[in-house]
């Protein structure tokens, strides 16, 4: 039984790091979402959907970290790989926009294929590419520190952004 809690121990601690990155991120998000859709009558997103939307993200990159093809690039310098990271994880965060506006309209439809065509007929293309441009920035930056933080160790990468931890005082 210790074999099965360890591991869940681990895929937590593993879980946490992203979840927390896109919780922020994804709150970024909604905030602009809402600032565009204000006075349009269209209900920005929940805290809970929200977090869930992170949760999804989260797993997502981790099950992408396991794939053989997701460190294409180990001889090149890092840029690679956060380049073709950045192109795999945007992909599957587009998908998941997409499927989260298309929720929306399956709701309203009915059917899986009259939401889709609703969806397409009322979309608001301009928001749409806007908050992909801003997924892609956020989900860059995060493969850029992943990266150097698998390069340089975390510690290291945590002393060169927020400087030296400070001696616990008593």
């Amino acid at each position: 039984m210790s074999n099965v809690s360890a591991k869940i121990k681990e895929e937590i601690y593993a879980l946490i790091p992203p979840m927390i990155f896109f919780f922020i991120a994804l709150n970024i998000i909604a905030l602009i979402r809402a600032l565009m859709l204000k006075g349009s009558g269209i209900a920005p997103s929940t805290p809970l959907a929200i977090a869930l939307a992170a949760l999804i993200l989260a797993k997502a990159v981790l099950l992408a970290d396991l794939m053989p093809i997701i460190n294409r690039y180990p001889e090149k310098p890092l840029i690679y790989n956060v380049l073709w990271k950045t192109l795999l994880y945007s992909l599957m965060a587009t998908a998941i926009h997409y499927l989260e506006r298309l929720i929306e309209f399956w709701r309203q439809a009915g059917g899986f294929v009259a939401a889709n065509r609703l969806l397409l007929e009322r979309i608001v293309w301009a928001h749409f590419w806007a908050i992909e441009i801003i997924i892609v920035m956020l989900v860059f930056n995060y493969c850029l520190f992943t990266e150097l933080s698998s390069a340089m160790g975390p510690k290291k990468l945590w002393q060169m952004v927020l400087g030296p931890a400070s001696p616990v005082r008593s």
